[in-house]
């Protein structure tokens, strides 16, 4: 009962209180894909948490201490409320219901999140087969438009798009980091990201931690296509680019280059920041690390303390 309340006390305090501490990370911009990774784990933490709070406080830990045999044999009697343990079938049946609850709308909701999304980019898709047409030296999709837009379309059919505005506004060596920073969004699969995080937000909209968890990850995804493209290009053609398209309105179902936050990656272009030592780097694995399999290693406490007590009492005997 011990870990249980635990569990369920962390995740309250996980769902208000950890998207302050999170946000406070002046690190974050150093290290996008570290820091995602760091939202994205304190989001699967505090639904971990939640779901394993009342499951630990209805299975008997004993249970675990006399093998899997005896695991199943008392779950079965739960959920069948059995005579042995008639009081516990109830709790553990409407703990397994709140379990499926979180796990099932959390599912339902990244489900419907991509499945929207992937329904508005073929149709979309289907629009460029139409309008746009394929340059090979650039490799990307050019669409006559008066609008300067360079984005991609993520999916099976995966394609960077420019604008004929845009070709006309950026020089080449411009076009190229551009075109780099969309390329880097379908290369790390981007979109998957921001459809589990979009998700986590639906399912749970009045919890802090989600809609914080949303908001900085489609915000460090850009940074972190940022700096790979300037692995590959100059910074300051990147920076010269977003400045031109900072205003354009890409599609809501696909990423663009430009954006609310363009200007705000343009100072981090022109003014980078040195990145993380060895140190941090290993402090903010170790603190992902814990985030996810800590739930989960305290949830199994009073179970391997029972298997370790039973049999060392066996082999006592």
């Amino acid at each position: 009962m011990t870990v249980a309340l635990i569990l369920a006390t962390y995740a309250v305090l996980a769902a208000v209180l950890l998207p302050r501490a999170l946000r406070r990370a002046r690190w974050a911009d150093r290290a996008p894909r570290l820091a995602i990774s760091l939202w994205l784990a304190a989001c699967a933490s505090a639904l971990a948490s939640a779901a394993l709070a009342g499951l630990t406080a209805v299975v008997p830990a004993d249970a675990i201490g006399h093998g899997l045999a005896r695991l199943f044999e008392v779950c079965a009697a739960l959920l069948s409320g059995g005579s042995e343990i008639p009081v516990a079938s109830a709790g553990f049946r409407l703990a397994l219901l709140a379990s499926g609850l979180i796990a099932g709308r959390a599912g339902f909701c990244v489900a419907a999140v991509l499945y929207r999304a992937r329904r508005e980019r073929r149709r979309h898709a289907e629009g460029l087969d139409l309008l746009g047409r394929h340059d090979g030296e650039l490799g990307a999709v050019v669409v006559d438009y008066d609008e300067p837009l360079v984005y991609c379309l993520p999916g099976r059919r995966s394609k960077a798009v420019i604008t004929t505005a845009a070709l006309r506004s950026l020089p080449p060596e411009h076009v190229a980091a551009v075109l780099a920073h969309e390329r880097a969004h379908l290369r790390g699969r981007h979109h998957l990201v921001l459809a589990l995080a979009e998700g986590l937000a639906r399912a749970f909209p009045r919890l802090p931690l989600f809609a914080a968890a949303r908001d900085e990850v489609t915000r460090l995804i850009e940074l972190r296509a940022d700096d790979v493209a300037a692995g590959h290009h100059p910074r300051v053609h990147i920076a010269a680019a977003l400045v031109r398209l900072a205003t354009g309105r890409t599609p809501a179902f696909a990423l663009g280059a430009g954006g609310e936050n363009a200007l705000t990656r343009v100072q981090r272009m022109l003014n980078p920041a040195a990145p993380l030592g060895r140190r941090e780097k290993l402090a903010g694995v170790t603190a992902v690390a814990l985030l996810v399999a800590g739930p989960a290693a305290l949830a199994a406490i009073p179970g391997v303390s029972s298997l370790i007590a039973h049999h060392c009492h066996t082999l006592s005997l």
